[in-house]
């Protein structure tokens, strides 16, 4: 069995001499200096300086392990190494100077050089796993991961890092490279739970599912957004719209009442028109907004509902589509998210799906009315919120997020007047 504490150089050596009480002050200096360097032999290399002890014992214990003149208390000595790795070899002819202080001291050397090294040989594998990959994808396959620049991405992503920490690496990448290989051409769909064969529930949660979306550029978003870009459809019953006020075409909902409209009756929505010319229907990304405008109609026995949309959070594609049918069913679109980053690319998928949709309370003299001063580091641009050139501006100066309850007066008010007013301009 090999030793733990040297890698067998010990094997065959008569170490009892060179582990006398009376050197433990060497072999303790030398076990510094082989964990300074990463050198768990420390044969040759620059000398290592130690401090003499006092006790005539100790010195007389170092005969012919250190040369040169005799050894004096408390001087500073310089070891040399190779003269140190030939007195420690007439013991063992495998023996190095850091496999007998290895042993002194009763633990392995260099152990943060030695994960260093292990964790550069892992992610060097990972690197050549996904080169090695790239005969066995389809074409399509490739062009969407861009093996060039593949593992640049999972580094910064953390998902090295985190590979690293699985117990097994390899076997989840090769894992989620066949997943990959499974994704459909464009213009083509597929089912995620027919892409593991015999498992339609392994990429529901959990690493693997994160891992390809990550490998093929989909993260960041969320995660059934990220599938539909691949051409993957998620389970369509989940998720979906929080509705009040509204309905599709051809619905009985009793007046009043809140519904949840999931992917699936999403997918092909055509929506009941408006009453009236020029109504208008209320988008949020906050149920409490939604449940505060329904409670309000009920206490006020308001004649008419509420009409409200609720997102729950950053919609999907479908969802932003749906409420972009709204518009062509002839209805006018007010739209809001919180003030934070995720709100503002929530407001530009909204508004890119519903061009003619208002944004609602959305300005920057809306923002600075509630936002208190913060210590968040936004670095944002005016492009992150391009229907007011004012209002990244304001949140980067402020260094605070603002959210949709602190301005629930604001809200309740226009959604009961059944209009948005203009957000107010920003101060000079």
């Amino acid at each position: 069995m090999t030793c733990p504490l040297c890698d067998g150089a010990c094997d065959g050596a008569d170490l009892a001499p060179l582990l006398s009480p009376e050197l433990a002050w060497l072999w303790e200096a030398v076990a510094a200096a082989a964990d300074r360097r990463g050198d768990e032999s420390l044969t040759g290399g620059p000398a290592v300086t130690v401090t003499v002890p006092a006790l005539p014992a100790q010195r007389a214990a170092a005969a012919g392990l250190i040369d040169g003149r005799p050894l004096e208390p408390g001087q500073s000595r310089r070891v040399s190494l190779e003269v140190l790795a030939a007195g420690v070899a007439t013991r063992g002819p495998r023996l190095t100077p850091g496999a007998v202080a290895a042993h002194a001291c009763n633990r392995r050397l260099a152990a943060k050089a030695r994960r260093r090294a292990q964790q550069t040989a892992a992610s060097d594998r990972i690197r050549m796993q996904l080169e090695g990959s790239a005969t066995s994808l389809p074409h399509h396959v490739r062009e969407l991961i861009n093996l060039e620049t593949a593992y640049t991405r999972l580094r910064t992503l953390g998902w090295v890092s985190r590979l690293l920490n699985t117990p097994d690496a390899t076997a989840l990448l090769d894992q989620a490279l066949q997943v990959a290989a499974q994704l459909p051409p464009p213009g083509r769909r597929i089912d995620r739970r027919l892409l593991v064969p015999g498992n339609p529930h392994a990429l529901d949660t959990g690493a693997l599912p994160a891992l390809v979306l990550a490998l093929t550029g989909s993260s960041g978003s969320p995660a059934r957004s990220g599938w539909a870009r691949l051409g993957v459809d998620c389970d369509d019953l989940l998720g979906g719209l929080i509705i009040t006020g509204v309905t599709p075409y051809g619905w009985q909902v009793p007046p009043g009442a809140t519904f949840t409209l999931p992917p699936r009756e999403l997918t092909r929505i055509v929506w009941t028109p408006p009453p009236a010319a020029g109504v208008w229907v209320f988008v949020t990304e906050n149920p409490s907004v939604l449940a505060a405008a329904s409670a309000q109609a009920l206490t006020d026995d308001a004649a008419t509902t509420p009409r409200v949309v609720c997102t729950a959070g950053t919609p999907s594609q479908v969802e932003c589509a749906a409420i972009g049918a709204l518009s062509d069913a002839g209805w006018r679109v007010a739209v809001r998210a919180d003030f934070d980053p995720a709100g503002l690319a929530h407001m530009r998928a909204l508004l890119a799906a519903a061009p003619a949709a208002l944004p609602w309370r959305m300005g920057a003299g809306d923002y600075l009315t509630v936002a208190t001063e913060g210590t968040l580091d936004l670095h944002l641009e005016e492009a992150d919120a391009p229907w007011d050139p004012h209002l990244a501006a304001a949140m980067s100066t402020r260094s605070a997020h603002a959210y949709e309850e602190d301005l629930l007066p604001i809200l309740l008010a226009d959604i009961a007047a059944g209009t948005p007013d203009p957000p107010p301009t920003a101060p000079a």
